[in-house]
């Protein structure tokens, strides 16, 4: 059945580089005309129609919602369709993981462009519950909903030409579909080769220098702006000389950031510091949709009709969002229904005692983690450890607290390692959100707090604890214990219940959980634990906890 409608606005049009009156004639969810009205009365001025925001890089899982239930959340902000590497389920159910992503996604009109993991797991140093080879990783570039090669994280790989990482580069080349990188601090040479060999992206910049080192590469840049990580205000002046080469993403976000705002909270952001008008909303629509060749519209005719109105271009404030010439938000709310899905995982983790946290003393010197605020990188240091009978145990008077990483996917003892920047005076947090194999991670102020944490996982098949003696809270994910199909104002509650039980614990952190889920990403430097021990991702090896 042949539909249309008809909008009236002020048409920004990124690719010209203009705003005039003009109504819009959608027939069959594409627009079929653009008819300037100059001087119309019709055309009201204080509507602006734009494309729909793009986000061009992201892990869904992060947000805490199976697809559907982002695009629902998503919509409200103007965002129509997501670059979306969904490594994260991949880690806990290999090929399988990436298909329950694409056919949930399916059943939204958001515009989901999935990638192929190209790192499952993300290094030899740690356990996931897959393993994602490169024919997996072929069969998964033949999906039409697979639009490129997930970030490349295993840079070792690349500039060592490892057989199975030129591999599976070979096979995104070979079908014409872009790579995408994570080469956090590489310089010089080295970011040369790794972009020479057909790296195109970055999301990972430290600093505005490296970030024009690698577009000096040919790699484009991708301004991050998440729930823990965040470069925004350091990348944000490559928009006046390089506009071109640069792109809007979240990576990670929460589901509570997710509610307050998405890529509109970007373009707004960078609106009031001043930047042109049209590199900001290219940015945010026209390059990632170039880049990844994505099927969505930029306000032309024969395009879809993915666009969004807002009231004016200050405020930037979403009124409605149009997917294929759908309504599916408006006045900040989402049109779009929820999906039924059954839940799919992979959790064979047992209750641990007290007992499987103690820790013998070998030296006095302990090497230390430090998480930092708003980062994915830590530093190394080292301390005097606290022995108490024997055993290294927390101290939170130096806010130096036990670590522990637990394998979900077989039975295997712990890895215990000490941490500082969690600030907490008691208690315990812990998640089976731990980038990139999610096994369980769990830090406190004491073994027992820490053991009824990791206890409240497992009988819950995976989610989020805190524990504070006899008070414990729990929110259950039951999709690979990553994601649930709750909605987003649900899932927001109780996540905000548990980071502000976090918070009354002492953490001064902004995102705890959100912290505490990348102090397992090995590729990200200088010291993390996995499962298997503890790493330093300078030399891409395991050192010693204990220091003679």
């Amino acid at each position: 059945m042949e539909t249309s409608i008809t909008i009236r606005g002020n048409i920004v049009d990124v690719l010209a580089g203009r705003i005039f009156a003009a109504r819009l004639e959608i027939k069959n969810g594409r627009i079929a005309r653009i008819v300037p009205e100059e001087g119309s009365s019709e055309a009201p001025e204080n509507r602006f129609i734009l494309p729909g925001l793009i986000d061009s890089h992201v892990h869904i899982e992060s947000s805490m919602l199976i697809p559907s239930e982002f695009a629902r959340a998503a919509v409200v902000h103007g965002t129509v369709g997501s670059v979306s590497d969904p490594h994260e389920l991949a880690n806990v159910l290999g090929i399988d993981g990436v298909r329950f992503m694409v056919e949930n996604g399916r059943k939204s009109p958001f515009k989901f462009a999935f990638g192929a993991p190209s790192c499952v797991p993300a290094t030899g140093f740690e356990t996931s519950g897959a393993v994602l080879d490169a024919a997996d990783v072929e069969a998964l570039l033949d999906m039409p909903e697979i639009k490129y090669l997930s970030e490349m994280m295993n840079f070792p790989g690349v500039l060592q030409q490892d057989e199975a990482v030129m591999r599976k580069l070979a096979l995104a080349r070979r079908r014409g579909k872009p790579v995408d990188g994570h080469a956090p601090g590489l310089r010089g040479e080295d970011a040369r080769r790794y972009a020479q060999a057909g790296i195109s992206t970055d999301h990972e910049c430290f600093s505005l220098e490296e970030a024009l080192e690698k577009i000096g590469y040919g790699m484009k840049i991708l301004i991050r702006e998440g729930s823990a990580a965040k470069n925004f205000d350091e990348l944000l002046p490559l928009l006046s000389h390089h506009p071109d080469m640069v792109m809007f993403c979240s990576d990670d976000l929460h589901p509570d950031n997710l509610l307050e705002g998405h890529i509109d909270r970007l373009v707004r952001r960078a609106l009031v510091l001043g930047y042109d008008l049209f590199d900001v909303l290219r940015a945010a629509t026209l390059n990632p949709i170039r880049h990844y060749g994505l099927d969505a519209g930029l306000l032309q005719e024969g395009d879809p009709a993915d666009l969004i109105i807002v009231d004016d271009l200050d405020r930037f404030t979403v009124l409605e969002t149009y997917i294929d010439g759908r309504l599916v938000a408006k006045d900040g709310r989402s049109l779009l229904e929820p999906v039924a899905e059954q839940p799919v995982n992979i959790f064979e983790a047992r209750p641990v005692t007290e007992q499987a946290l103690a820790l013998p003393a070998q030296t006095e010197t302990i090497r230390v983690i430090r998480a930092l605020d708003g980062q994915l990188i830590t530093e190394a240091t080292t301390a005097r450890a606290r022995i108490e009978g024997g055993l290294a145990i927390s101290d939170p008077e130096r806010d130096i607290l036990k670590l522990m990483v637990l394998q979900r996917y077989r039975q295997a003892p712990p890895s215990l390692a000490f941490i500082q920047g969690f600030g907490l005076r008691t208690g315990a947090l812990a998640s089976t959100i731990a980038h990139d194999s999610h096994n369980i991670i769990v830090v406190g102020a004491n073994d027992a707090d820490m053991a009824r944490a990791v206890n409240l996982l497992v009988e819950h098949q995976g989610g989020v604890s805190v524990v504070h003696g006899e008070r414990a809270d729990v929110l259950p994910l039951p999709y690979g214990g990553l994601m649930s199909a709750d909605g987003a104002q649900a899932l927001a509650a109780a996540y905000q219940r548990l980071d502000a039980a976090a918070k009354g614990l002492g953490s001064p952190l902004t995102a705890p959980f959100m912290t505490l889920s990348f102090m397992a990403l090995l590729v990200i430097p200088a010291l993390k634990l996995s499962d298997k021990g503890l790493f330093d991702g300078t030399t891409f090896s395991f050192v010693p906890l204990f220091v003679s």
